[in-house]
């Protein structure tokens, strides 16, 4: 289990929301394209990463409008590796509109895979929340 290919295979297998999970995008830093990451979690789920190469924080999905800045945790696998590929899985509305997001993550120290936050998208238009894994 060490690709992108593992972590889309784990989130389809997860089902975001208990939906068939139509498409996986991989999470890439806009500066520098980098896909190791830190990532913050808050009590809603929402989610933030930062590249572990040139430290581009970005928000997963519409996660900033809703962020909370003082009640977060930083993500940690079992072994205690902090550092992350991360992908994000979309279930989808008969009309292509974002129903259920999953963001996934695979620990770079050991390669464990697991979803560390699973949101239900409750308003359309949504499909731009594929361009913000």
């Amino acid at each position: 289990m060490t690709s992108f290919d593992d972590l889309a295979g784990y989130i389809r297998d997860f089902q975001a929301g208990g939906y068939p999970v139509a498409a996986v995008v991989e999470s890439r830093c806009g500066k520098c394209d980098g896909r190791a990451f830190r990532v913050d979690i808050d009590e809603e789920e929402n989610t933030r990463r930062v590249c572990v190469a040139c430290g581009g924080t970005a928000f997963i999905g519409d996660s900033a409008d809703h962020w909370d800045e003082d009640g977060h945790d930083s993500c940690a696998c079992p072994c205690g590796g902090e550092e992350f590929a991360a992908a994000v899985g979309y279930a989808f509305f008969s009309d292509g509109e974002v129903r259920w997001m999953s963001v996934g993550l695979r620990c770079l120290a050991d390669n464990t895979l697991g979803v560390y936050a699973d949101v239900k998208i409750d308003y359309s238009p949504s499909r731009h929340l594929l361009e913000q894994a």
